[in-house]
Order: structure tokens, then C-alpha cells, then sequence
């Protein structure tokens, strides 16, 4: 990222969603948690990200929220649900437990929203080497967390060659299920190809060498990082003295 936030170190900003995410799990109120997700809109609006973050937002998380709502609400039963129309209900305590459930959902997703917005690959890979954490598991790090993507963009390589062949991938829900069936054939096949040819280029280079590797890209930590580290472990410890809210 480009941006000055972009910039921060890796370990920076997995900071600032470590401490998000224990203020959201010890909080009990759902206004710490709205303050929370208050904090990282304005992360993303200040690093530039504030439409994608909005984007995932609604196509994910806001899904959940409202469906965990509706289930809490007006499916499950407690002691005070009232009956509505067939099996559903109308619970006073399911609303108070969709609304802490549901804001602490909305604070933690967020941040992690936020974090992988604002940080690339290269970065974590960069910094987790110098941590001198084993390649072994920095390989595995980097290919769990472009594993989505890459699946993602490959399926849209492969519907567009079912487009080409005169297959109808677009229209109703059974239309789009009946061409999704003959292409997980070729996702999962060509997933495993790629695999193995990221395999051969990694002992290409070297990957299995024992021996210290330089690197051609490096990231920085700089003293603005070290600031926010404190004042993040600053707010940890006062939040805890002061008695979680």
C-alpha cells in the first residue's frame, strides 16, 4: 500500500487488531463494540481502502449478522419468546443476544477486514522472515492467505471458458448450480498443476538450501511503528486496570 497507514510495519498493524479483537472479546457492552468498528472505518478511510472495506463488509460479514439476527430473534426459543405465526417467535432476550453477538462479529471482522486491506503478502512474508520464523511455515503462511484469491480468480478464468464453449453459466440459481458442478473438475485439477509447479520453482531457487538467503525486498520498521505499539499495549493495560466495560 501506498499510503502512509499502508506503510506501517506488518507486526504494526497486527497489533492494532490484537488489541481490537481482546477489548471486543472481554467488553460486554455492544457500544464498545460499535466504537471499535468506528476505529476501523477510520482506518480504512484514512488508508485509502474505505470503498473495498465497505464492499466486503456487505458481501460477508453483514450476511451473517443479519441472518445470526433473524435466527436468534425469531427461530430460537427462550424462556420469554412469544409466538408470532408457525414456528416463529418473537424473544426479547434472543435480541439482546443477537445484538452482543452480532457487534462483537461486526468489531473483530472488521479490523481483520482492515488488516489484510492495507497489508500485502510480500509484507507478511518479509516480516515473518525477519522474525526468523522457518520458510517452511512462511510458505505455508502465504499460501494459506492467497489461497481465496487465487481460487477465486481461477474460477473466473474457467467460467469464462465455459462462456466461450456455448455453456450457460448465468441466469437462474439451478442454472448457475448446474455449471458450477463441471467445473470443479478443472478448479481442482488445475489447482493441484499449480501447485506443483510452485513447488518445482521454489527448489529452482533454492528453497530447501541450507544456507542465509538475501533478499531483494525488505520492509522497514520505523520509530512511528514502536509508537503505536506501546500506545496500543498502553491502552491494553489501562483498559484492564481501569476494568474491562
Amino acid at each position: 500500500m501506498h499510503t502512509a497507514i499502508g506503510k506501517w510495519y506488518p507486526s504494526t498493524k497486527l497489533m492494532i487488531v490484537l488489541t481490537v479483537t481482546v477489548i471486543s472479546m472481554f467488553s460486554t457492552s455492544p457500544v464498545v463494540q460499535y466504537v471499535l468498528f468506528g476505529a476501523a472505518v477510520l482506518l480504512s478511510l484514512f488508508s485509502g481502502t474505505i470503498g473495498k472495506f465497505f464492499s466486503t463488509f456487505f458481501k460477508s460479514i453483514f450476511i451473517i449478522v443479519l441472518f445470526i439476527f433473524l435466527v436468534q430473534v425469531f427461530i430460537v426459543q427462550n424462556e420469554d419468546s412469544q409466538p408470532l405465526w408457525w414456528f416463529i417467535g418473537y424473544s426479547e432476550m434472543g435480541l439482546q443476544t443477537s445484538i452482543d453477538l452480532s457487534s462483537r462479529i461486526i468489531a473483530i471482522s472488521s479490523i481483520i477486514i482492515w488488516f489484510f486491506q492495507v497489508t500485502s503478502v510480500k509484507d507478511i512474508i518479509s516480516s515473518l522472515e525477519k522474525a526468523r520464523i522457518p520458510k517452511k511455515v512462511t510458505f505455508v503462511i502465504a499460501a494459506t492467505i492467497q489461497l481465496v484469491p487465487q481460487m477465486t480468480k481461477l474460477s473466473g478464468t474457467i467460467t469464462d471458458a465455459q462462456k466461450a464453449r456455448g455453456i450457460e453459466t448465468e441466469g437462474s440459481l439451478w442454472i448457475r448450480m448446474k455449471a458450477f458442478i463441471p467445473m470443479i473438475g478443472p478448479l481442482v485439477l488445475t489447482s493441484i498443476q499449480q501447485t506443483d509447479e510452485r513447488v518445482l520453482t521454489l527448489e529452482a531457487r533454492g528453497f530447501s538450501a541450507q544456507m542465509r538467503k538475501t533478499t531483494y525486498y525488505a520492509v522497514k520498521k520505523t520509530a512511528l511503528d514502536y509508537l503505536i505499539t506501546i500506545f496500543c499495549l498502553a491502552i491494553l493495560i489501562v483498559y484492564f486496570v481501569g476494568g474491562p466495560l
